[in-house]
């Protein structure tokens, strides 16, 4: 049976209010909390390097090709808030517009990405934290105490504890947190920038700017192309987070999207800025402070620390990656935990999930399942090898793609019927999605096929394939095995009796 909308709220009627501290968050605390989800500093630091290694001067227009498709996703997303602002997003959209299976696996990859996300996002605060206290301190035995896997081990479980405390207290406390977080990492950021343009003149690997830097068709290896693709992939994913917490925002059904719109414009101009600025500096050489230096490319802002900022304010960007990587880390936990809490609320999930604490109306047992499991991956996979931990960051790409992708082709399908009600329609309910999701397609398709090779990513592999291929394709795969697991155990989910699918004939704007 078709499910119908109410007129006055915009809001499918067979949708369920959680609980969630309404009318919480406004245009611009949405936007911050967007932007420190992607975590730029911490972003642009951890990928400069890789991206130079893969398509060399053209690392800017490479920023410039992954932002396209994320834009494209973006209105997808936007569409879908404006009749169904619910904070499963993906997964609640992913169901109504196909089926109950789709919409779990869908849901399923975007909690693997983000469990995954936030391990990484540990490690890299905790890497941060003592290079910080080493820079302040003077001390090269602190800076490398982070290298120690007991100590680092601890130092992330203490970390991921503070973040899930903090965001157990709500989205108030949240809020507050990420003002000064944000705010302090983008000032960092931008004075890096100045500096690092003001003596890329007379820096010793300097190089002129080159219009050229922007143009993606001067990269000859589509491999090459699709895998800097997937790392620019990763540095603007977190958008989202804005749409997650639409519940919570005043004006549900349309600041959530206006305030994901405003979020990629303003990483864009930092990414692009950013990376252009840094390439006249630091050029692409592999030796020296050049950012195609293996032994510096996973972290560029280490090396470039001292050089641009000098010594007496080289700690500053230090401290702006640990702002980046904890801020993020604490807003991450937003989209983990309201799309645990949709999925327990509809029955795709356990029940208990869908609780909400009385006082600070948060997903109070998601929150803390979010922060259990973040901890006992990052250690597990520390534990188990160093090689596997980087590989599951490789295989984020893959998860991306694939929760991005089907929510795009759901916004095609869902509005199908309305599609040539108006141009506007065509456009931003049709052909900006299914651009959007064709792309993020490809780039699983390729990245599939290239991480099939044992030399992508850390170099391991299993009887013969890259264990980078095996980690993302598997971790879904097993995603299918315990979604009929639950099915068999509670079925009212995948019958269509709590989130069925709809496909409205005509939306109320409103």
């Amino acid at each position: 049976m078709a499910v119908g909308q109410d007129r006055g709220t915009g809001r499918q009627t067979d949708l369920r209010t959680k609980g969630l501290a309404g009318g919480s968050v406004g245009l611009l605390a949405s936007v911050v909390l967007g932007i420190s989800s992607i975590a730029p500093v911490y972003a642009l630091t951890a990928t400069l390097g890789p991206t130079v290694t893969e398509v060399g001067l053209q690392m800017p227009a490479v920023f410039l090709a992954g932002f396209l498709p994320m834009l494209l996703v973006a209105y997808a997303y936007r569409e879908l808030n404006r009749v169904a602002p619910d904070c499963g997003t993906s997964f609640t959209w992913t169901t109504k517009a196909f089926n109950p299976y789709v919409g779990w696996l869908c849901g399923w990859g975007a909690l693997l990405a983000t469990v995954i996300v936030l391990s990484n996002l540990a490690g890299v605060a905790v890497s941060f934290f003592y290079l910080l206290l080493g820079e302040i301190t003077g001390s090269e035995s602190l800076a490398t105490l982070g290298d120690d896997a007991v100590v680092n081990a601890l130092t992330c479980v203490a970390f991921v504890a503070l973040a899930t405390w903090v965001t157990y207290r709500g989205v108030e406390a949240t809020k507050r947190v990420q003002y000064v977080l944000v705010g302090f990492q983008m000032a960092v950021l931008l004075v890096f920038a100045v500096l690092a343009l003001a003596k890329a003149g007379s820096a010793p690997r300097g190089i002129a700017f080159e219009f050229s830097w922007l143009d993606p068709t001067a990269i000859t290896s589509f491999s090459a192309f699709t895998a800097g693709l997937s790392l620019s992939l990763f540095i603007y994913w977190g958008w989202d987070t804005c749409l997650t917490v639409n519940e919570e925002t005043a004006g549900s059904a349309r600041t959530p999207g206006r305030a994901a719109l405003l979020t990629m414009l303003v990483i864009i101009v930092t990414y692009v800025g950013v990376a252009i600025v840094v390439q006249m500096y630091a050029g692409v050489g592999t030796e020296g402070t050049g950012l195609g230096n293996p032994d510096t490319s996973d972290n560029v802002f280490a090396a470039l620390a001292g050089p641009v900022l000098g010594p007496g304010l080289a700690f500053l960007l230090f401290l702006a990656v640990v702002a980046s990587s904890a801020s993020s880390l604490q807003t991450t936990f937003l989209p983990t935990t309201r799309t645990m809490l949709a999925m327990g609320t509809y029955g795709a999930l356990p029940q208990r999930l869908a609780e909400v604490h009385p006082r600070h109306r948060v997903p109070s047992t998601a929150t803390l399942v979010a922060g259990a499991a973040t901890a006992a991956f990052y250690v597990g996979m520390t534990i188990i090898s160093e090689n596997v931990l980087i590989d599951t960051i490789y295989a984020l790409g893959l998860m991306i793609c694939f929760y991005y992708g089907l929510t795009a082709y759901a916004c095609v399908w869902y509005f199908r019927r309305e599609l040539f009600r108006s141009p506007r329609d065509l456009v931003f309910k049709g052909v900006l999605p299914l651009l959007g999701a064709l792309m993020l397609t490809a780039v699983f398709v390729q990245t599939a096929v290239d991480t099939l090779d044992p030399a992508y990513g850390s170099g391991s592999s299993v009887f013969g394939i890259g264990s980078v291929f095996v980690i993302g394709i598997g971790l879904l795969l097993l995603g299918v095995v315990l979604m009929f697991a639950w099915r068999a155990r509670h079925p009212d989910f995948f019958r269509g009796r709590t989130l069925r699918v709809d496909t409205p004939s005509l939306v109320f704007d409103e």
